[in-house]
């Protein structure tokens, strides 16, 4: 059972500490909230001073371990296995990560400083002081799942484009424009049009973030604890401190739906059904005329959408032939087939792997790397298949009654 405690906000810039910094005391324990933005040389400078000038305990940082591991080996994401994230149906999932990821890398490539560099400067001098680490953010997988497994379909869709869009934009910014993202102004603005649009992103992405990192920081040990976090969570994070929190909701994954698996076996037995009633109407010419609809619409959108990913001649043929027999298969898609095939025919070299960083920042070089290109056929297929099936569902309904 959590007692509530009652943190005393002492001031929001102990002298000489930066303007960044929130010092907290809670029960008799200091608490130095710095918030940071995640691609600024001021934050990494931020974090040497109150290091040295704090020389804490015990150092929080905003990661978890898959992050964290990300940082401290940054080419173990070269030894990235394609057929095993098609195989396990992580194509969309990874692209989604692969996007996100861009756009903090885009700002870094303009301004000269890694993404997440304040973190790594965090990580250096927790082992200089000889304080300890505490990864205090919620699993990034979590996050995502969270965060995706809760939208609708359109609002899935519609989440996809704008993170594609933003991750294109060639809108100009300078390091000025990132430090002004730090005031907390701005950042509730940002926060208020995303709730707009996706009051749920910002619940799960932001809100239930700043529950877990809270809860994290005030179970931290030691007397004086600095946790870096970005600017966007230190309000949140101090309207938490010293208040019980559950954190098993904040990491309870999403249920599944049933409705996308009824539909899966509830599709194929309406198709076969119309198929059926079809023979007793028309005969067998009529049902011959179906199973020709079904299998060219069907074999032609998924294909084309193949095509759109300027996948290889034998891939765009697989996804024609096996949209119209997945499709009245519950078990399998038509994406995991076609992107099997493109990493069969296509297997990315590592050069392949090392470029992925720039081809995140260009549409052109991120349609033509070959690891991109197998997460794109995979994505297009089964949109191609799902539109085909609507199609050639609605035209033998049409012809059936």
């Amino acid at each position: 059972m959590h007692k509530e405690r009652n943190p005393e906000i002492m001031t929001n810039s102990p002298d000489p500490l930066p303007e960044s910094v929130t010092l907290i005391d809670l029960d008799g324990r200091k608490i130095y909230l710095l918030g940071t933005a995640h691609v600024s040389h001021q934050s990494v400078a931020d974090v040497r001073t109150v290091m040295e000038a704090v020389r804490p305990d015990t150092v929080c940082v905003e990661l978890c371990p898959s992050r964290y591991k990300a940082i401290v080996q940054p080419e173990d994401w070269k030894q990235m296995d394609v057929f095993k994230i098609v195989k396990e149906h992580k194509a969309l999932f990874v692209l989604v990560q692969l996007i996100m990821s861009s756009f903090y890398k885009k700002i870094g490539k303009k301004l000269g400083i890694m993404p997440g560099a304040e973190m790594v400067e965090s990580i250096h001098q927790a082992e200089r002081l000889g304080a300890e680490l505490v990864l205090a953010d919620r699993d990034v997988n979590i996050t995502l799942k969270r965060v995706w497994g809760y939208l609708s379909f359109w609002q899935k869709l519609k989440l996809l484009f704008q993170l594609v869009w933003s991750s294109f934009d060639s809108e100009e910014l300078d390091e000025q424009t990132i430090e002004d993202l730090k005031a907390k102004d701005q950042l509730e603005v940002i926060m208020q049009e995303m709730a707009k649009s996706f009051p749920g992103v910002k619940q799960r992405l932001i809100d239930e973030r700043d529950l877990y990192l809270a809860h994290k920081i005030q179970e931290a040990p030691g007397r004086t604890v600095v946790a870096v976090v970005g600017a966007g969570h230190v309000q949140g994070i101090r309207d938490a401190l010293g208040k019980p929190i559950d954190t098993a909701p904040l990491l309870r994954l999403p249920p599944k739906s049933k409705l996308p698996l009824i539909l899966k076996w509830l599709i194929p037995l309406i198709i076969l059904s119309l198929l059926i009633i079809g023979f007793f109407k028309g005969g067998a010419q009529h049902s011959v005329e179906s199973i020709s609809i079904w299998i060219l619409v069907n074999g032609v959108f998924s294909a084309l959408g193949v095509s759109l990913a300027l996948a290889h001649p034998l891939t765009i043929l697989s996804a024609f032939v096996a949209a119209p027999l997945t499709s009245l298969n519950p078990t399998i898609a038509a994406g995991w087939v076609s992107g099997l095939v493109q990493a069969w025919v296509k297997k990315p070299k590592v050069a392949d792997l090392e470029s992925l960083p720039q081809a995140l920042g260009s549409l052109r070089l991120f349609w033509l790397n070959p690891v991109c290109r197998i997460l794109l056929v995979v994505l297009l297929a089964n949109l191609g298949s799902s539109f085909g099936t609507f199609i050639a569902g609605s035209w033998i309904a049409a012809r059936s009654f």
